[in-house]
């Protein structure tokens, strides 16, 4: 039975972009109260996140950008930074420690006081460029844990699954001329963004080293699982990567009222095996997993559920 950390912190709450938005306080809510509910939430081991170092955000972000956010930041009421996202007087310490609890699962893994972690975070991180907030995101976590990764553990090679129903453009930029990180994608195509078609696979070193995947909808867990193993396997196979993480957004299920494609909670546990058993071979089961997208309240709860159980069980 693996050893999984569990990130949540209640100040992830605080962030708000408005009573409508999808990306809402009540996902991780809803996340708790599932995982209480099935007992899973008593199998985990439960890591507190920190405020995430400035020297660690500008592995990816701009400084300037990282400024910005600052001076932006509102004492009251919402700040606009894109027509979908916008900033409240909690959001700035929720994106922090959202970054901050990743690279706190990256140490408790590192110490080897567990095997693998999900970081039940807000707000999410893979669509933030190096300077720009953009599709409800404002850190890219799931980068700067990787450049973390690199830089204070001397990791080699580091394999970024991104399984949200849209493409993590800020996660691609970030290393599309890097050969120390591959970048597997799969998602809804022509979608929000509108980056990730097939031909854009990486420059100069890092040529090869971007994968997208894009999909039509109506693509279901046969579908999935069918693209990891012919596509995912061996990409990591020759890759061999030394630390897995997952840009997990479950927003691929089919009841996602922003997407639709058809994949189901044991789709996703599905996955979580297959990407498990790379960990297995090459990384020693070291799997970090971020939230990124799902929104709907009760098929993101039972993903994430499914999810945790699948690692707990590798």
């Amino acid at each position: 039975m693996g050893r999984v950390g569990f990130v949540y912190d209640p100040k992830y709450l605080g962030h708000e972009m408005g009573r409508s938005h999808p990306e809402s306080p009540g996902r991780l809510q809803a996340i708790c109260t599932q995982l209480h509910a099935s007992g899973t939430w008593s199998r985990l081991h439960h890591i507190a996140p920190r405020r995430a170092e400035r020297q660690w955000l500008e592995c990816i972000h701009d400084a300037s950008y990282l400024d910005s956010l600052e001076r932006r930041s509102p004492a009251d009421g919402y700040a606009s930074l894109d027509p979908d996202t916008s900033m409240s007087p909690g959001t700035l310490d929720a994106a922090y420690l959202a970054t901050g609890g990743a690279l706190a699962a990256v140490d408790a893994m590192m110490n080897d006081d567990i095997d693998q972690a999900f970081c039940a975070v807000r707000p999410p991180g893979h669509h933030a460029e190096a300077d720009r907030a953009m599709g409800f995101c404002f850190l890219n976590s799931v980068a700067i844990a990787a450049r973390y990764i690199q830089q204070r553990y001397g990791v080699q090679h580091v394999l970024i699954v991104d399984w949200d129903v849209h493409h993590g453009n800020g996660t691609q930029h970030a290393f599309y001329d890097d050969d120390s990180v591959l970048f597997f994608s799969t998602h809804q195509f022509p979608f929000y963004p509108g980056t990730g078609h097939a031909t854009e696979t990486g420059d100069g070193k890092g040529k090869g080293l971007t994968i997208n995947v894009p999909l039509s909808g109506g693509q279901g867990d046969d579908e999935y699982q069918e693209i990891f193993q012919k596509v995912l396997v061996p990409a990591a196979d020759a890759f061999q990567p030394e630390f897995v993480l997952i840009s997990a957004g479950f927003d691929a299920h089919r009841d996602d009222p922003l997407a639709s494609m058809e994949l189901t909670e044991q789709g996703y546990a599905e996955l979580t095996d297959m990407v498990a058993s790379i960990a297995k071979n090459f990384s020693g089961g070291r799997i970090l997993s971020c939230l990124e997208g799902g929104y709907h309240l009760q098929a993101l709860a039972g993903s994430v559920d499914r999810h945790l159980q699948a690692l707990l069980d590798n």
